[in-house]
């Protein structure tokens, strides 16, 4: 019996700019796991995106294991680096099968088999089915029933033998939940996607049918994870919003069963209303990201984009108001893309004030209708993906866009962006409703720590950041107590060298929060810095277990003339510190 499966999820050629998605396993790698478990077959997801720059380690951790079968998922971003591993893994384990799957296989099935002899078999399209049905005929020995597998793609000789697509799942409900199995933060409640997007193969390799998990099934899955210490999630649906009323019926289970859980999610302007954002940011969302793609509506209509400049505005508007931050998609170097588009595009940003921004540089990949425009424009074949390379650029496919331009372009749109922020933060303006004052607080310090701490704090273009920092701590202290706003403002005024102010913020937050570590120590640092050392003392001997409370206790007992306990102290925190590396 096949009863070790070992699936791989390699790295990616290129490191990137945003790598919080393209790092972590697609979820359907999950739901394939659950499957062969449920069988009775033991699994194991190697992800290679953590050790991408150290092969040695990579080859180790292929040795380590003991695999009767290696599935590989391969996008387009991580296919010269899947190919090397399935020749690594046939070195190491020379008798084992290797199938690759995913959306990379899906497009180009007949060219990874023509070219490359270390793939076995190519999984097309949805693998629940396909994959454990291809286990059991390998188990039987029966190579003619694979070729009876729809879905599943191999070399007979020189011949390639492929019974046509897969079925997809209809039933998504049938499936065996991952999160029984597995721990994952990416989510997905749905599958299919109605939009013809040009530069997107979702459609393709999903259908234009959408296929919905119940919210039962979701908010288990949920449940499931938060009970194994899961606190934030992402969920990557293509449509997550298309039926309102079902993603309002999840967030109520959320609510009903107490999971405190933080959420982002990706929407489409169209769907949105304040009905349906009042009940997500009560269940704990607090990012949505939207596909804007240009200010251009001849762009947008080019790149397949059927959405107005009133939706996105209007979308963008309430879903700030409900206390999300509403993160824009925009593409660039697009057909027809010129220095008026490009101000097009950031005056729609002026519009709808994003409080954050991805810009991608457009490109080609199979599976989308731009990339078979390029095909018969050009008369290029599957076979330039022999090139070690990610992916095509738009712009390299056409005369009239030249590198150095799109380059500029793209620093245009970013510069714009950082320079815009702060006069985006000062003019949010939330909803007046008392039971989401908990919750506008909670937005407004997130926002603040991006600034004081996070992502734009090393960001020159942004002006003022502490300014703004602050703006957005005091406002969301205006709300309510919370506990991110009183640390960041303590922190801000610290470093402003307001000590005295900075100790009346603490103490107020202490107040509120008294068994906050964080807060106790930065009001005792407060305190210090005013001379009260006595006072000071007490705060860092709440935490006894804590390296960076001793050490400062030790600097007070030092300032106090307490040479023993100083040395006490500083010997505490020396053990502790051992032990912990």
């Amino acid at each position: 019996m096949m009863k070790n499966v070992l699936l791989i999820y390699p790295h990616c050629l290129e490191e990137r700019l945003h790598d919080e998605d393209a790092s972590v396993p697609p979820i359907g790698l999950f739901y394939l796991g659950a499957v062969l478990e449920a069988e009775g077959r033991r699994v194991d997801i190697l992800n290679t995106h953590p050790v991408r720059n150290h092969p040695e380690i990579i080859e180790k951790m292929v040795a380590e294991r003991d695999p009767d079968v290696i599935g590989f998922c391969i996008l387009h971003a991580n296919r010269w680096p899947g190919l090397e591993m399935a020749r690594l893994a046939k070195r190491i384990h020379p008798g084992v099968p290797v199938v690759f799957g995913g959306i990379g296989a899906t497009f180009l099935w007949e060219h990874f088999l023509r070219h490359f002899h270390e793939i076995d078999y190519a999984v097309v399209g949805e693998g629940e089915l396909a994959f454990p049905e291809l286990l059991r005929c390998l188990e039987r020995g029966d190579k003619q029933a694979v070729g009876r597998i729809p879905g599943v793609a191999f070399r007979e000789g020189e011949r390639i033998v492929f019974n046509g697509a897969g079925l997809p799942v209809e039933q998504l409900d049938r499936l065996p939940d991952p999160a029984r199995y597995f721990d994952f933060q990416h989510l997905t409640s749905s599958r299919g996607c109605p939009g013809r997007c040009t530069f997107c193969g979702s459609p393709a390799f999903w259908g234009h049918k959408v296929r919905f998990h119940s919210p039962a099934y979701f908010v288990d899955q949920i449940e499931r994870l938060y009970r194994r210490g899961q606190r934030f999630f992402y969920v990557s649906d293509d449509t997550f919003t298309l039926r309102p009323e079902r993603v309002i019926e999840i967030c109520k289970g959320i609510l009903e069963r107490g999971l405190d859980i933080s959420w982002a999610a990706i929407c489409r302007v169209k769907d949105i209303h304040e009905k349906l954002l009042y009940w997500m940011r009560k269940a704990g969302c607090v990012q949505i990201s939207y596909g804007v793609e240009s200010g251009s509506p001849a762009i947008r209509e080019k790149l397949g984009k059927k959405i107005g400049q009133t939706e996105i505005r209007k979308a963008f508007r309430l879903t700030q108001a409900y206390g999300i931050l509403a993160r824009a998609y925009f593409i660039y170097g697009c057909p027809g893309e010129n220095a008026d588009t490009i101000q097009a595009t950031l005056d729609l940003m002026d519009d709808i004030k994003p409080l954050s921004t991805i810009f991608y540089i457009l490109d080609l990949f199979p599976g989308t209708a731009l990339y078979a425009d390029y095909v018969q424009r050009s008369g290029v074949t599957d076979d330039i993906w022999l090139e070690r390379m990610e992916d095509i650029m738009y712009f390299e496919t056409v005369k009239d866009l030249r590198p150095e331009r799109i380059l500029e372009y793209g620093r245009t749109l970013r510069t714009g962006f950082y320079r815009r922020l702060g006069g985006y933060i000062r003019s949010i303006e939330l909803v007046d409703l008392p039971d989401l004052y908990p919750h506008h607080a909670d937005f407004l310090s997130r926002l603040g720590m991006t600034l004081s701490h996070g992502d734009y704090a090393g960001i020159e273009e942004i002006a003022d950041k502490a300014g703004l920092a602050e703006f957005l701590y005091r406002r969301a202290l205006d709300y309510h107590a919370d506990h991110r706003a009183f640390l960041g403002l303590g922190v801000l005024l610290q470093k402003r060298g307001a000590h005295r102010e900075a100790a009346g913020v603490l103490e107020e937050g202490t107040g509120r929060f008294p068994e906050s570590e964080s807060l106790n120590v930065c009001m005792g640092i407060s305190l210090m810095n005013l001379g009260r050392y006595g006072q000071a003392l007490p705060l860092f001997l709440k935490f006894p277990e804590s390296v960076q409370a001793l050490e400062y206790a030790a600097l007070c007992y030092g300032a106090l003339g307490e040479r023993s306990r100083e040395s006490d102290a500083r010997r505490r925190a020396a053990g502790l510190q051992s032990r912990i590396s």
